[in-house]
């Protein structure tokens, strides 16, 4: 097969003149290749032993190439039998060429069927667009991003991924911007993607990078969008930049680089939520996933910098989710994990029409406020939880991350009533002080979030609870200090994030507060706090001996990975066992040995007061093994 490509001619209005769908004179070939003359507009490029191309030569013809290669590619076939080519001398001289007047009548008429193939391939079916290489820092978020990127590019026709940025042609790095030190790091890697860029040949010819072109460097994510068009304003580090919300226009943004622009879309949108995209899996035999629910954040903490690089919520349609659950599914997934800024105000109002009073409609957890108005109400996050547990009883369900102030009775029920939503919730407090909560505009004070914790705790007893706490706030002292001790005390937290406080740019804090808490104190309280939460969560680790723990398993522990395997209970607590075989439950077919993505009974011997370990007894089923438990419940109770 031979591509001949016509060369555009340049016109005032540069539009593409499109080559004849035949022509007269079809180019014979020569009994060697290596003798094949052709005129000086045109060059060969040989992509297989049965594929040649003819390209023009110089580079601003190769550009009218490319250009022509999006609008029209036309096939002409020849002999696959090189040894029946005719000399030379019965190649088409430049005179015998097909003008423009040869072009305008014969576009319409119809190739012979002999002369052209059933599905002609274009030059993307023949040899990818470019390899990907993709690293991503931050939240859960950032990673479920990056499936949606991966599946747009495999869309328009980036299909290899690989591991190494020296073998790739395109490097995405998808970046968090909620604290500086996450910045930096992202920095480190963008100066050595510089070098890969700047110094290719170099390093192509030590044998360092095995990409065919320079890479092109494109910034994803929330960095992104608070940066804009900084980033590519920094030593020609970056190619394109790219919002959260506007992924779908990456392989537009890439083309625009091959003709030496920079490409940036930091546009924020009221409604993207990209629920037709079928993320494509990064891991892809991992019996967990991530899904998104929801985007965006309308909180408006003083601290935060989401609302500003994540723009307002919105929520995906529930059967949109429903639709993508069911397709994990499908693909061996045990354990899905749904997503969002504020997930827990999930509110789908795809069948919301008329405008709902919100003081009315939205509820809100007692004693707690919002400073964004709900306008129109529709299913909410207790909803989804209740359809997806009961359309999917064998699949167990997690949440992240939730905001205080959206934990409705009915959303606590539900998770009391579903086996299979997962008896954990990451309660983020920030801070003890109510005096600090109040400048964080947090919308509760200590107080509320106390009663809070006891009426989860009353309503789920066995419920696990993680959250997150910032050091060195503007204007905390060392009395707010103490009260953030004293709270990880009274509350008792199974797992939790704590940081040292970062401002940062457009925040409220930073256009009204003064960052005075000086870097040493910050460290130092984060020292103290760190010791507090090590010395409160091991009870609840200590208090699992003796009990028997449902364990999805995830694979070897890395501590012994040929006698152990690991994997979380319920809570979340991680749990390990000697693989040995045991009773299998599920098929009736006497002893095997556990696999990823079983469920296992285990009887908790030891706490480590960060981990569990015990004796497996059995491989079971999610709903099996709870309605058994409920069995034992009932009669137990009976007997009292």
């Amino acid at each position: 097969m031979i591509r001949i490509q016509k060369k555009k001619l340049r016109t005032q209005n540069r539009s593409p003149i499109y080559p004849p769908t035949h022509l007269k004179h079809k180019p014979k070939m020569a009994s060697s290749l290596s003798t094949m003359k052709f005129p000086k507009r045109y060059s060969f490029r040989f992509l297989s032993s049965k594929l040649v191309e003819l390209q023009p030569t110089s580079r601003r013809r190769r550009r009218n190439c490319i250009a022509l290669r999006r609008s029209s590619t036309f096939s002409i076939n020849i002999s696959r039998n090189f040894s029946q080519c005719h000399s030379r001398n019965s190649l088409p001289n430049k005179d015998q060429i097909p003008s423009l007047r040869d072009f305008i009548p014969k576009a319409t008429q119809t190739v012979p069927a002999s002369d052209v193939q059933p599905e002609p391939m274009t030059i993307s079916d023949v040899m990818p667009r470019g390899r990907i290489y993709h690293e991503t820092y931050g939240c859960q978020m950032n990673i479920n991003d990056m499936e949606i990127v991966l599946s747009i590019m495999k869309n328009a026709g980036y299909t290899e991924s690989v591991d190494v940025p020296e073998s790739a042609e395109i490097i995405f790095i998808n970046t968090c911007a909620i604290r500086d030190n996450a910045e930096h790091k992202v920095w480190q890697r963008l100066n050595y993607f510089w070098f890969l860029k700047r110094h290719w040949k170099s390093n192509v010819a030590i044998g360092r990078s095995q990409s065919a072109h320079p890479p092109k460097v494109v910034v994803l994510g929330c960095m992104a969008e608070r940066l804009k068009d900084k980033i590519l304003d920094s030593d020609k580090m970056v190619d394109v930049v790219c919002g959260p919300d506007a992924y779908r226009d990456l392989p537009r943004l890439l083309e625009e680089v091959d003709y030496g622009q920079k490409g940036i879309n930091t546009l924020l949108s009221l409604e993207e939520t990209y629920a037709d995209i079928n993320p494509v899996r990064i891991s892809k035999n991992s019996i967990s996933a991530f899904v998104s629910v929801m985007r965006g954040c309308n909180n408006m903490c003083s601290f935060c910098i989401v609302p500003f690089t994540r723009g307002r919520e919105r929520s995906r349609p529930v059967e949109s989710i429903v639709k993508e659950v069911a397709e994990l599914w499908k693909e061996g997934v045990k354990e899905v994990t749904l997503l969002g800024q504020n997930v827990n105000s999930y509110n789908d109002t795809s069948g919301v029409e008329n405008t709902v009073e919100p003081a009315v409609s939205w509820e809100l957890s007692d004693g707690f406020s919002s400073m964004c108005k709900v306008k129109h109400v529709g299913l909410r996050f207790a909803d989804l939880l209740d359809r997806l547990a009961i359309e999917f009883p064998e699949m167990r369900f997690r949440y992240t991350s939730p905001h205080p102030k959206d934990f409705p009775d009915d959303l606590l029920y539900v998770m009391r009533d579903r086996y299979n939503i997962c008896k954990s919730i990451h309660l983020p407090a920030q801070s003890g002080s109510s005096a600090v909560l109040e400048r964080m505009r947090r919308g509760y004070t200590r107080e509320a979030y106390l009663d809070l914790v006891k009426k989860i705790r009353d309503i789920i007893p066995d419920m696990g609870i993680s959250s997150d706490f910032i050091c060195g706030f503007c204007g905390e002292t060392e009395e707010d200090h103490k009260d953030t001790l004293t709270l990880v005390k009274a509350v008792g937290y199974d797992m939790a994030y704590m940081f040292a406080y970062s401002m940062r740019e457009k925040t409220h804090a930073h256009r009204n507060y003064v960052d005075d808490v000086p870097e040493d104190v910050k460290q130092r309280r984060l020292t103290e706090l760190i010791e507090t939460f090590r010395g409160s969560t091991g009870q609840f680790y200590d208090a699992k001996i003796g009990t028997v723990q449902l364990v999805l398993v995830e694979g070897p522990n890395k501590r012994a990975p040929d006698t152990e395997l690991i994997g979380k209970s319920d809570r979340g607590h991680r749990v390990s066992f000697a693989n040995l075989p045991i009773l299998d439950k599920v098929d009736n077919n006497g002893k095997r040995n556990p696999k990823i993505g079983d469920y296992v009974e285990v009887h908790v011997t030891k706490s480590t007061r960060a981990s569990l370990f015990g004796e497996a007894l059995a491989i079971t089923k999610l709903s099996s093994f709870y309605n058994t438990l409920h069995e034992e419940t009932v009669a137990f109770a009976s007997r009292t």
